[in-house]
């Protein structure tokens, strides 16, 4: 397994923590899905009241453009427009009284709205 960043296509850099790997191909194993192959994708859409969000689902292979970061066993595929926004980014998973979940820690965030599900760079 991958400890170190993964070059995007576009060679920003994004990290996914240990946590995060561990969370999601042992969500995507209880689905059936081969975390050799399949991946999760992250991607940004339109949306909220910031006027960006982010996606995730899981998906059993990349596209041919996809940008393919691998690390602690996770595949995470990012298409060529989302990179622009989350490069240099980091998936990181959070549990705790308040609900568990993945969250993108990212850099290039001037600002939030106040609920946090949304951005702008």
């Amino acid at each position: 397994m991958s400890t170190e960043s993964a070059e995007s296509g576009s060679g920003s850099r994004m990290t996914v923590t240990e946590s995060a790997a561990e969370e999601a191909c042992r969500l995507m194993e209880s689905e059936g899905m081969d975390t050799d192959v399949s991946g999760l994708r992250l991607f940004v859409q339109q949306g909220g009241c910031a006027g960006l969000s982010y996606g995730m689902r899981f998906e059993a292979e990349p596209e041919e453009d996809d940008a393919v970061v691998e690390q602690h066993g996770l595949r995470v595929f990012v298409d060529p427009a989302s990179i622009n926004y989350i490069g240099g980014s980091t998936l990181q998973f959070e549990g705790g009284l308040q609900g568990a979940g993945f969250h993108v820690e990212n850099p290039n965030v001037v600002s939030e709205c106040g609920c946090g599900e949304s951005f702008r760079t």
